[in-house]
């Protein structure tokens, strides 16, 4: 791996499958009594958050925890940012500490980046803007992997609120990476602007009809309405957009039997996902995706940060 990841682009096929085949490793740690492992032992890992998060935070927390690193989370909020300091100011003044690990998330789309450029130590962008998110589109392809086998001609619709999606931009990435056939649908207001440039070049398809789409997929991912991030009217009503791109009962039946559900969370149930759907015995793989972040965000720390012992 390189040193940071804060792209799905920073990762080959190759790498992508040694991470899967680390997290598989991590996450038998999941069911064990003691659930820790003396890699990270005496490193020191700061979780910086400048957005809220409850899956992502708390995942990347026990990861560091459960490999016996030491974890620091700051939030906006409690730090000097609230008063002004920039963020440059802020990431020296935390690695100056003599921390060995910095992980990022962050309103400004290439925040990761920038402060990738500031320090010597390892940044994992754990969210950026409407830019990526890698460990996410780690952790879903991952969960599908353990799921279907392969991704290889494996058809992926991911379906939503693309504008505003980083999770969308990451998991066209690593899906088509790994194999997998993807088509995002959404609502024309919904699309984001040159997605048909980018289609071609990235190799996905699009689609503004769910209906025609759902019968020939081999997996559904269902996006969140991020209603904090629109400030106008993307669609009429929320009762619109269920009937017209939401995971409803009759779509659900619409699946093929066993057909896997994901939503990256949190789920706004009754807009875009239905309570049956999110709740579906045999397709619902939303709380393997937590599970499963844990196990990858596990895998990445290790290769990041264990050095030459990860790559022996």
């Amino acid at each position: 791996m390189t040193r940071h990841l804060l792209s799905i682009d920073d990762v080959s096929v190759a790498e992508i499958r040694q991470l899967f085949e680390t997290a598989a490793e991590m996450h038998d740690v999941q069911r064990r009594e003691v659930k820790k492992l003396p890699a990270l032992r005496g490193r020191t890992v700061i979780n910086l958050f400048f957005e809220d998060s409850t899956r992502t935070r708390s995942s990347f927390e026990i990861a560091g925890k459960w490999l016996s690193a030491d974890v620091i989370n700051l939030s906006a909020k409690g730090s000097s940012t609230s008063k002004g300091e920039s963020l440059r100011d802020t990431v020296l003044t935390v690695t100056a500490m003599g921390i060995d690990g910095l992980v990022i998330r962050h309103s400004a789309s290439g925040a990761p980046e920038q402060v990738a450029g500031w320090v010597d130590i390892p940044v994992i962008n754990a969210g950026d803007g409407m830019h990526e998110h890698p460990t996410q589109a780690l952790l879903d392809a991952y969960t599908l992997t353990r799921r279907l086998g392969t991704l290889e001609g494996k058809h992926i619709a991911i379906v939503g609120d693309l504008t505003h999606s980083r999770v969308f931009r990451s998991n066209v990435k690593s899906l088509t990476k790994l194999g997998g056939r993807v088509t995002v649908v959404a609502p024309p207001t919904l699309m984001p602007s040159g997605v048909a440039h980018w289609s071609k070049e990235a190799g996905f398809g699009t689609s503004y009809d769910l209906d025609a789409v759902l019968p020939d997929v081999d997996a559904v991912m269902m996006l969140r309405v991020q209603k904090e991030r629109m400030s106008g009217g993307f669609f009429p009503s929320p009762r619109e957009y269920t009937v017209g791109y939401g995971l409803t009962r009759a779509r659900l039946a619409a699946l093929r039997p066993g057909t896997p559900i994901l939503h990256p969370g949190p789920m706004n149930r009754g807009l875009e996902i239905s309570p049956e759907a999110a709740d579906a015995v045999d397709q619902s793989v939303i709380l393997d995706q937590v599970s499963a972040g844990v196990a990858v965000r596990m895998a990445v720390l290790y290769h990041l940060l264990a050095g030459e012992e990860a790559a022996a």
